[in-house]
């Protein structure tokens, strides 16, 4: 029981910063109607931008983090802005352009960083605390802690602002949201920002627990994508629940099968898939004009 709660928390802590991933592929998703294919680069470079910050710059990595996510949000806006003018002229070019950003975001990170990665120390140490016999991480918990209330922040912005309403309007109806005032490419901006902070929250939490190379891009992108497809692709709850079902689902496949538990993990993902293929709760998709 002991080593099963430890998995499960462990689960959890990975699930966490898949829902964060996913969050972001579904918050521009439900917008706009688009699979940002660069998200996963977007969460690599947000990990490397935090680690330099923490690491060569001394910040606090709280300080950090939000440096990170901050630098990444204007990528996100620049890419929405290179983006924008093919809207509702060609959907397919700007689906291939967000692949094309993904490939001059790795060369870019290639440039600066190398080709070799980092090892990232824990902001709160390494002593885990011990409850009834179960030793969990520090760590662990404030991965969850700080995925929740981003989670909850972007709930509350979503449900109860008048920008997050709106943003809700254009996934809705992007005709009648033109109508009624909305500035769709306004709108458009924001969700790709809000999606590339969240993927670097995502990157900069990983930090710590996955060593912080390019191929993080594959672990963190390929991963969430999964989980936003599990949980219902463009669902704010399905992205959470698949995010915390894939890395629960993992951490218990890596325990039981060590080498092949990536494989595992995976076939169990196609075979949800199969029998549902619209996820868990189903995909939100977007009336585009």
């Amino acid at each position: 029981m002991q080593i099963f709660l430890q998995t499960l928390i462990g689960g959890i802590g990975f699930g966490a910063i898949y829902a964060l991933v996913a969050l972001g592929f579904t918050l521009v998703y439900r917008t706009m109607g688009l699979v940002n294919f660069a998200h996963g680069d977007i969460a690599m470079v947000g990990a490397y931008i935090a680690t330099t910050f923490y690491i060569s710059t001394k910040l606090p990595f709280a300080v950090a983090m939000a440096s990170a996510i901050i630098c990444t949000a204007v990528v996100g806006l620049v890419i929405e802005r290179v983006l924008r003018p093919l809207e509702n002229k060609d959907f397919d070019l700007m689906l291939i352009g967000t692949i094309g950003f993904g490939i001059v975001l790795e060369a870019l990170a290639a440039l600066i960083w190398g080709a070799t990665g980092s090892a990232v120390p824990s902001p709160v140490g390494t002593q885990p605390i011990h409850i009834l016999g179960i030793y969990i991480p520090k760590y662990d918990l404030v991965i969850i802690a700080v995925a929740a209330v981003a989670t909850v922040v972007l709930w509350l912005f979503l449900d109860r602002t008048k920008r997050g309403i709106a943003m809700q309007a254009v996934a809705m109806d992007h005709e009648e949201a033109t109508a009624i005032g909305v500035h769709v490419g306004n709108s458009n901006a924001i969700a790709f920002a809000i999606g590339a902070g969240l993927a670097a929250l995502a990157g900069g939490l990983a930090g710590p627990v996955l060593y912080v190379s390019p191929t993080l891009t594959a672990s963190l992108g390929i991963k969430g994508f999964a989980a936003a497809i599990l949980g219902g692709f463009g669902n704010i709850k399905g992205a959470i629940v698949g995010g915390l079902a894939f890395g629960i689902l993992d951490a218990f496949a890596a325990g039981q099968f060590q080498g092949y538990s990536e494989l595992v993990t995976f076939v169990a993902f196609a075979a949800v898939v199969i029998v549902r293929p619209t996820g868990i709760f189903g995909e939100s998709t977007v009336n585009r004009a």
